[in-house]
């Protein structure tokens, strides 16, 4: 059965279908393209759920499992991340709506925390203190914006308030360096190690931004990717604002949504207030884009100036997690969620979509995976993928579950069962 919205697909969202042959070529050049990582490489499973955060590690064959944690239990992890530079430095965000936001820092890959600042952890029921928990809207005349208002729910204007930190992307070259997206919408740069955060004003500044509307979850910036071959580009998701893209390292930035259509704003098509739920890349291929938005699964093929899409024959095209194949760009994986209002599985079969083809065309990965009475969601940030040769593929539910596939999908199997839900997954691929 596949569910239908309540609007008519827009015409020509099929355009530029590749044929299955063509796909099955490319994906046989990618693989010879591909470099092999040696048999003695590790996985380092990077877990952020509602009550703490967990570790969890194993060699190349992905088949046995260590768990560690809880870390900074009871206190929500909304994401941790690990610099790329530095696969021992790893970033937390660990937050709480009663007590705010801590960041946190591991130099020995997860092994021992700090925070950035030498601050000390607060006692339970005092809130924390210290510069590098600090995300204050930059105001200045140098390099800030004015702090404006932007739409809230019921459409009147609202004062910009910081909440938490919602997703966390070191950068490529440099583990002192990384970027932080926040709720209300913002994006924030840490130079020292996360000593202090700047926030790079000509986001929110932007003319658009009075414009940007909270969705279900609020007005989060949630997804930031940093372009491989280029760093000063990198783009970034708000719900429910859109995409945007910066060509200038954060200076300025425009909106990328020209072929977005949100049917439940008043203008389908405008220039922002589309509820994008992820983006996702290749880093051979960085201006091949793939989406998850609110409904329909997405593709750009020029860093995001004009999109289609490409739901093809999916059950459902609402979800929420979207990823790429480490090594085939055009292979991308999803799982369809029944609907907005219906957070969890069509029938209560838990399965990942697949599609070698670049979308359109998707197949069901199902081995592995509960197939009856399985009623979780997959959350935006709760997807990832190794750099192995054979491509792992991980996602973790809100029923507490971390399944990993170490076949590109075609198996799935538990790591662990019964953890706290899953706020997000990401992967370390260690050598």
């Amino acid at each position: 059965m596949k569910v239908t919205k309540s609007r008519s697909k827009s015409a020509g969202s099929k355009s530029g279908k590749r044929s299955k042959g063509a796909a099955i070529t490319a994906h046989q050049a990618s693989r010879k393209l591909t470099n092999k990582v040696s048999g003695t490489s590790s996985v380092r499973v990077l877990v952020g759920t509602r009550k703490g955060a967990f570790i969890l590690e194993a060699d190349g064959k992905r088949a046995k499992w260590d768990v560690r944690g809880p870390f900074f239990a009871g206190w929500e992890i909304y994401h941790m991340k690990g610099s790329p530079a530095d696969p021992n430095r790893i970033y937390a965000s660990q937050t709480s709506g009663w007590f705010g936001q801590i960041m946190q820092r591991s130099s020995d890959g997860g092994k021992t925390w700090e925070t950035p600042g030498g601050e000390k952890m607060p006692k339970p029921g005092e809130f924390p203190v210290g510069k590098s928990n600090l995300f204050a809207y930059d105001t200045s005349d140098a390099t800030g914006k004015p702090l404006t208002t932007h739409q809230f729910y019921d459409g009147t204007q609202h004062p910009w308030e910081f909440k938490r930190v919602w997703h966390l992307e070191p950068s490529l070259t440099d583990p002192d360096t990384a970027y932080a997206g926040i709720e209300d919408a913002a994006i924030f740069r840490t130079t020292n190690g996360g000593q202090t955060w700047q926030e790079l004003a000509g986001l929110r500044g932007h003319t658009t931004g009075p414009k940007w509307q909270p969705g279900a979850g609020g007005m989060c910036l949630h997804t930031i990717l940093i372009d491989p071959s280029n760093p000063a580009r990198i783009f970034v998701a708000i719900s429910a604002a859109g995409a945007f893209r910066t060509d200038d390292g954060g200076l300025t930035w425009k909106p990328i949504n020209q072929g977005l259509r949100s049917q439940y704003i008043p203008d389908p098509t405008a220039e922002v207030g589309h509820c994008v739920h992820r983006i996702a890349l290749n880093k051979s291929r960085p201006d091949t884009l793939f989406m998850q938005k609110h409904w329909d699964v997405m593709r750009s093929d020029n860093g995001g100036d004009s999109w289609r899409e490409v739901s093809g024959n999916l059950p459902t095209d609402f979800g929420f997690c979207i990823d790429v194949h480490a090594h085939e760009p055009e292979t991308v994986y999803v799982v369809p969620i029944k609907s907005d209002g219906e957070h969890f599985p069509m029938e209560g079969k838990l399965r990942v979509y697949r599609t070698r083809t670049g979308g359109d065309e998707w197949e069901p990965l199902t081995k592995g995976l509960p197939q009856r009475d399985c009623y979780v969601n997959v959350l935006r940030d709760a997807m990832a993928v190794d750099q192995l040769d054979s491509c792992g593929i991980y996602f973790g539910t809100t029923g507490g579950q971390v399944y990993c596939s170490a076949n590109s999908g075609d198996t799935w199997a538990p790591i662990v069962h019964d953890l706290p839900a899953v706020l997000s997954v990401e992967v370390q691929t260690l050598q």
